[in-house]
């Protein structure tokens, strides 16, 4: 009994771990699990949370050998196999990926009818797709250089110029906020990209979740940089009724690789090294599905922010702004259209302080959006958004290796 009681503790101490995880509190929740793993080594699902942060600092290969031990005293734990498959799919190995994702279909309790095992069914689909083929495939030449575009900003976004499929040179937004390349239905159609599978996202708008074609292309290139094998997701159907056409965009960090962002320069440079100067900020920064830096909200609330390029205003949503006294500030209604449609509940929240390390907002107005949809795709409460308003003073370096982003001030 004492025994059981001692396991029940430890188990306890997990499970608050993954609690933390699931509010968006990555660094408490690591802390958690790390104490859980010093009391019980064998601990299941420490481990599992272990793995979970591992892969958020992109050290895969120790977070995949942190998941397979999780699963020797807990093979019957549907979340490891998900989170094996997540790991291999960020390694390229799409066979393993989907092999995992199977055996998680198969332990949940309704998987003949529940929407998560058919959305996961469309995803292992999707990736036996590419058996026979090398998924994201770059030449090791490629992997060793770095990759230097030159960019337009238009409407606060970063576009470049990028082939699909060897056509012509059409406009791709650099989007650090969509975790695959995207594409129009027109481009996949030129392309002869079909519809392979279909998959849930989901983003600002009123739509929230919004279902969306899986293809892929054979070739994408962007300045002397060539990948191929590509996953993309197709916006077919396309949204009505927005100010202006959906287009094509992209992330490097879906490739695998990191870039720096010299907004003075108009330079985009893509390759396994980012580079900037040693006087620049370091902020450590987690990828879960989308890039993520920690910021305080008027000095008591921390709380993860997606870095996203293709974003405009510093933004955090309605759950995070809750967490404040509603009587504290006053609301001013705006009207915003996100990748899910408009936004009709957004208002801008005047008086807030924010700061990223020794970065320092005081008394300024965030944008409040209903980011609902975003945090159930994720997993987790996300707590808001930086986009280019927020970005554009720095030379800006998203370093996959070493798991920072740093910014260096003009």
């Amino acid at each position: 009994l004492e025994f059981r009681r001692v396991l029940f503790r430890f188990e306890a101490i997990a499970l608050y771990g993954d609690a933390l995880w699931s509010a968006g509190l990555f660094d408490e929740s690591e802390a958690v699990f790390d104490q859980a793993l010093a009391l019980n080594p064998q601990s299941s699902r420490a481990r599992f949370g272990r793995a979970r942060a591992l892969t958020s600092v992109n050290k895969l290969d120790a977070a995949l050998t942190e998941a397979q031990a999780a699963l020797v005293n807990a093979p019957r734990d549907g979340e490891i196999y998900a989170q094996i498959g997540t790991i291999y799919e960020r390694l390229h190995r799409f066979d393993e990926a989907a092999n995992a994702y199977t055996s998680f279909i198969n332990l949940l309790p309704n998987k003949d009818r529940s929407d998560k095992a058919q959305w996961t069914r469309a995803q292992v689909k999707f990736l036996q797709a590419f058996e026979g083929r090398v998924p994201v495939d770059i030449d090791s030449t490629d992997l060793q250089t770095t990759h230097t575009v030159p960019f337009r900003l238009v409407d606060d976004k970063i576009v470049v110029k990028a082939k699909v499929n060897g056509g012509r040179a059409i406009d791709f937004t650099l989007d650090t906020g969509s975790e695959e390349t995207v594409v129009s239905r027109e481009t996949a159609q030129r392309a002869g990209a079909p519809p392979l599978a279909y998959t849930l996202s989901a983003g600002v708008g009123e739509v929230g979740l919004r279902g969306l074609q899986l293809s892929r292309i054979d070739r994408l290139e962007i300045g002397d940089l060539e990948i191929r094998n590509l996953p993309v997701l197709v916006k077919n159907p396309a949204l009505r009724g927005l100010p202006k056409r959906e287009g094509e965009s992209f992330s490097p960090l879906a490739f695998g690789l990191s870039m720096v962002i010299d907004y003075q320069q108009r330079l985009l440079t893509i390759g396994r090294i980012a580079e900037v100067s040693p006087s620049a900020l370091r902020l450590p920064m987690r990828i879960h599905r989308l890039a993520m830096v920690r910021g305080t909200l008027n000095a008591t609330r921390p709380t993860y922010f997606v870095v996203d390029t293709g974003g405009e205003v510093i933004s955090i949503s309605s759950a995070t702004a809750g967490k404040f006294s509603p009587g504290e500030f006053r609301r001013i209604p705006l009207k915003v259209y996100g990748t899910s449609g408009w936004d009709r509940d957004a208002f801008l929240l005047p008086g807030m302080s924010l700061n990223f390390d020794t970065i320092e907002y005081k008394n300024t107005p965030l944008v409040v959006l209903n980011l609902r949809a975003p945090s159930v795709l994720l997993g987790f409460e996300l707590g808001g958004i930086v986009g280019h308003n927020f970005l554009s003073k720095y030379k800006v370096a998203f370093d996959l290796d070493r798991s920072e982003l740093r910014l260096e001030r003009f």
